[in-house]
C-alpha cells in the first residue's frame, strides 16, 4: 500500500505542476499560456503577409500542442479577439452578444506588424524540442511590452487560479515609461465592452472591483444599456433580467435587444413605473452590477507567484532593458562581422591576392596561399582569418572582382562604422532607449482606436436586501402545518422578502431562525413568527407555560430570546416537556383545570402572569401548583 500511495503522490505532484505551468497560468516574461505562445510561433513560422486560413494555422499548431485542437482553435480566436497581433477576416465572434466564432475553415488570419516587433527575435529567444522531438518551439518569447497586463488572463489549474483584467495598452506603456523615469504611476484594468467600474477596493490587482453597465434614464419610461459591465454579453445580461422580472423583482413590459456593432438593449417599464424608481433595482438583482475578485498570478522563474500590477510594470521595465541589451549585442555582433568581410574583401580584390592562387594545385595550397597574402595587412583586420572567412572569398564570383566597386564598400563600412558608434552611446543609455522605444509604439498605436472604454468612478455596491420591497405575503396553514411564501391558503402572518430572516415558534416549544422559504413544515401549530431582528425580539418577554408528563405538574417561564444561531433548534421549555401555551403579552391571565380527585371540591386555579418574574432563557420554570394539570384556559 505504501508503495502503491508514493506512486499515487509522485504521479499527483507531477499533474498537478504540469497543469499550473504549462497549461492554466500565464508566464510573467510574454504573458502567454503555452498554448497560445505556440499558436504565435505557428504563425510567425508561415507569415508571408497573407492571410491564412484558421483550420490551416490549427492544423501547423497541432505539430507543437500535444492535446486536441479544439482548444488551439479556441485560444487563437481569443487572442484574435484582443486586437493586437493578429489581424482577423471573417467571423470571429461578437464580444458584445456572446455568439461564437464561425467554423475554422471559414475564416482566416494573418499577424500585424507589431507582433513581430514586440515578441519576435529568435536569436535571443530559448528554444526547445516539441513533444515530438521534430521541432523546436520557444520556451517564453522576449517580450517587449508585459502582454500579462494587456491581455489579461484566467485559468484554474490544481489548488490554484488567476484572474488578470486587461488592461489599455496605451495606458500600461504610459506607466512603464513612468516606472524607467522614476515617476509615480497607477494603472486600472479597461475591458472593450466598456462599461462602469469601481476601483477603491482593487488592491493593485489582488483585490476586487464592482463593475456596472452604462445606463441611459434620459427617458423616464424607459431604460437603454449601452454598455456593459465586465464579464457580461447581452445573452447573459437580458437572461438576468428576465429572471428579475419573473420574480417581481423590477417592473417591465418588454426587453428589446438592439445589439449591432455596439450594445442597446432597451427595457420597456410598466405603467406607473419610471427610470429613476428601477436604477437600483437593476443594478441589486441583474448583472448590470457584478463584483469581480481579482488574483494576478503568474508563472515567474519557473514557478507561481502572485504579483501586483505595479510590480508586472516595474519587472517589464528591467526586462525590456535586458532585451534591448542582448538585440544591440547581437546586431554589434553581426556588424562587426560584416565589417570584417568587407574589410577581406577589400584587401582581397584591391591587393589581387585571388592572383596568387591561381598556380596552386590543391585546397590547402590555396588557403595557405590566401592566408599569406593578409599577411601584410594584420593590422587592418578586426580579427584572425577563420577557415570560413576563406571559403567565402573563395566564392566570390570573377564578375563581382571585375566590377568591384572601391567606393561602393567604403560606404558600407563607414555606415557600419556609424551604426557600430550608435550602439555603444545606446549601450550606455538603456534607460533611455527603452523608453524612446516605447513612445515610438505609442505613436504607432492612434489614440482614437486605443482610447479607454471603461470608465472608473466610486460608487457603492447596491445591496438587494436594501432595495428589494417587502411586498411578499408569507402564509400559514394550521391544517397542513406548511409556513411560506408558496402557501396559498391559510393566513398571511406578514408581508417578506426573499432576503429576509424569521424567528418562528413550534408547538413542542422549539424555536430556530430560518430563511423565508416557499414552502417549509413547521407543525400543526405554531406559537409565534416574526422577522429574525435581535434587537427587536430581545424586547418581547415570551411566557411559556408547559406541563411535566409524568408529574403532570404545570410550571411557567417567562423569558427573552436574545441570540440565536441560524438554522439550529433551540427549546423554551425544558427537555421532554410538554408545553402548553406560548404568549408574548407582559400582562394576561390563565386557569388551570386539575384532574378531579375524591373529596377534592376546587377543581380549578386562574393565575396572573405578571406576577411571575422574568428568568434566563435557559432556566427552569416556577412551578404552578402540586396538583395535577387537566388543561389551560386562557382568559378573555
Amino acid at each position: 500500500m505504501a508503495y502503491v500511495k508514493d506512486i499515487f503522490d509522485k504521479n499527483f505532484l507531477e499533474y498537478a505542476s504540469y497543469v499550473i505551468r504549462d497549461r492554466a497560468i500565464p508566464d510573467i516574461e510574454d504573458g502567454l499560456k503555452p498554448v497560445q505562445r505556440r499558436v504565435m510561433h505557428t504563425l510567425f513560422e508561415i507569415d508571408d503577409g497573407r492571410f491564412n486560413k484558421v483550420a490551416n494555422v490549427v492544423g501547423q499548431v497541432m505539430k507543437y500542442h500535444p492535446h486536441g485542437d479544439a482548444s488551439i482553435y479556441g485560444a487563437l480566436v481569443v487572442l484574435a479577439n484582443k486586437e493586437l497581433f493578429i489581424e482577423k477576416q471573417g467571423n470571429f465572434g461578437n464580444m458584445y452578444t456572446g455568439d461564437g466564432a464561425s467554423a475554422a475553415r471559414y475564416i482566416e488570419c494573418r499577424l500585424k506588424p507589431i507582433a513581430k516587433d514586440v515578441l519576435y527575435n529568435p536569436e535571443i529567444t530559448n528554444y526547445v524540442p516539441s513533444y515530438d522531438g521534430r521541432n523546436k518551439e520557444p520556451t517564453v518569447f522576449r517580450s517587449k511590452l508585459p502582454l500579462v497586463l494587456i491581455l489579461g488572463a484566467e485559468g484554474i489549474a490544481v489548488g490554484m487560479s488567476t484572474k488578470i483584467l486587461p488592461y489599455n495598452i496605451r495606458e500600461v506603456i504610459e506607466a512603464e515609461i513612468k516606472c524607467l523615469n522614476g515617476e509615480k504611476f497607477e494603472i486600472f484594468p479597461d475591458v472593450p465592452t466598456g462599461g462602469i467600474i469601481d476601483v477603491s477596493e482593487y488592491n493593485d490587482g489582488l483585490g476586487k472591483i464592482i463593475t456596472r453597465a452604462k445606463l441611459d434614464t434620459s427617458d423616464e419610461k424607459r431604460v437603454l444599456i449601452t454598455e456593459l459591465p465586465i464579464g457580461s454579453n447581452t445573452k447573459t445580461l437580458i437572461d438576468s433580467l428576465e429572471k428579475a422580472a419573473k420574480a417581481n423583482k423590477i417592473k417591465i413590459s418588454s426587453i428589446i435587444d438592439l445589439t449591432s456593432d455596439h450594445v442597446e438593449i432597451e427595457i420597456k417599464l410598466q405603467r406607473g413605473v419610471y427610470a429613476k424608481d428601477v436604477v437600483d433595482s437593476l443594478y441589486a438583482f441583474t448583472e448590470c452590477e457584478q463584483s469581480i475578485s481579482c488574483n494576478m498570478l503568474v508563472i515567474k522563474d519557473n514557478m507561481p507567484q502572485q504579483m501586483t500590477a505595479t510590480q508586472i510594470i516595474q519587472h517589464h521595465a528591467k526586462q525590456l532593458q535586458m532585451i534591448l541589451k542582448e538585440e544591440l549585442e547581437v546586431e554589434k555582433l553581426h556588424l562587426n562581422n560584416k565589417l570584417h568581410l568587407r574589410t577581406l574583401e577589400r584587401i582581397f580584390i584591391e591587393e589581387r591576392i585571388y592572383k596568387k592562387i591561381e598556380e596552386m594545385k590543391t585546397a590547402e595550397t590555396v588557403k595557405k596561399a590566401v592566408r599569406q597574402g593578409f599577411e601584410p595587412f594584420k593590422a587592418e583586420l578586426i580579427r584572425e582569418i577563420t577557415d570560413d572567412d576563406i571559403e567565402h572569398l573563395l566564392q566570390i564570383p570573377i564578375r563581382r572582382i571585375s566590377l568591384y566597386d572601391i567606393n561602393k564598400n567604403r560606404q558600407e563600412v563607414k555606415d557600419i562604422n556609424t551604426r557600430l558608434k550608435e550602439i555603444a552611446k545606446l549601450l550606455k543609455n538603456l534607460k533611455g532607449y527603452a523608453i524612446a522605444y516605447l513612445s515610438d509604439i505609442l505613436e504607432k498605436l492612434p489614440l482614437k482606436e486605443y482610447k479607454r472604454r471603461t470608465q472608473i468612478k466610486g460608487f457603492e455596491q447596491v445591496d438587494a436586501k436594501e432595495v428589494v420591497k417587502r411586498d411578499m405575503p408569507l402564509r400559514y396553514d394550521e391544517k397542513t402545518g406548511y409556513l411560506g411564501t408558496a402557501v396559498s391558503t391559510g393566513t398571511e402572518i406578514m408581508k417578506v422578502t426573499p432576503y429576509d430572516r424569521i424567528l418562528i415558534v413550534r408547538k413542542t416549544g422549539t424555536y430556530a431562525v430560518v430563511d423565508v422559504q416557499e414552502k417549509l413544515f413547521v407543525d400543526t401549530r405554531m406559537w409565534f413568527c416574526a422577522l429574525a431582528d435581535k434587537e427587536k425580539i430581545s424586547k418581547i418577554l415570551f411566557t411559556v407555560i408547559y406541563r411535566d408528563p409524568k408529574t403532570k405538574y404545570a410550571y411557567i417561564k417567562r423569558c427573552r430570546i436574545e441570540k440565536w444561531i441560524f438554522n439550529r433548534d433551540y427549546l423554551l421549555a425544558p427537555d421532554e416537556m410538554q408545553v402548553v401555551h406560548v404568549d408574548t403579552r407582559d400582562k394576561f391571565k390563565f386557569t388551570i383545570k386539575y384532574e378531579s380527585k375524591p373529596r377534592v371540591k376546587i377543581l380549578e386555579e386562574t393565575f396572573k402572569a405578571h406576577d411571575y418574574e422574568e428568568k434566563g432563557l435557559r432556566a427552569q420554570g416556577v412551578r404552578l401548583s402540586t396538583r395535577e394539570a387537566k388543561s389551560l384556559v386562557l382568559d378573555k
